[in-house]
């Protein structure tokens, strides 16, 4: 289990600098705006422990992050009038995990903000994304 924050991890630095937006019950998770949204409203959610592997993470870590999670992405859909979210996780680099700080992504989606929403997370490996045309 990783304990001690790397000093370079920019999640750890924005949460030791109060740039938590949100803070769960149990105290084990924070929340705060994405620092390069693709919408208005992009939350990422966080462990406060540093851990780079979202496996690595405790049983009591892993059901706060997926219960404030959900209460995050209530108060989002209505803060921001979403139509919809992405709800995302990149698990390790080969998944582009750039930061390596566990970190689930709450995009608001809204109608009309691209094209064809078909498929939506299966577009990280575009030659496999649009199976409907494969029918």
């Amino acid at each position: 289990m990783t304990t001690q924050a790397p000093i370079q991890c920019p999640f750890c630095r924005r949460i030791s600098g109060g740039e938590a937006v949100h803070r769960s019950p149990g105290g084990l998770v924070v929340a705060m705006l994405d620092a390069y949204p693709l919408s208005s409203g992009h939350t990422l959610v966080m462990p406060c422990r540093h851990e780079p592997d979202l496996l690595g993470l405790t049983h009591e870590e892993s059901a706060e992050l997926w219960s404030f999670a959900i209460e995050l992405c209530r108060q989002i859909t209505a803060d921001s009038a979403a139509d919809a979210l992405t709800v995302a996780v990149n698990a390790g680099t080969a998944a582009g995990q750039t930061v390596p700080h566990v970190h689930l992504h709450i995009v608001p989606r809204h109608a009309g903000d691209v094209p064809d929403p078909r498929g939506g997370v299966r577009w990280v490996l575009p030659d496999h994304a649009a199976y409907w045309e494969n029918e």
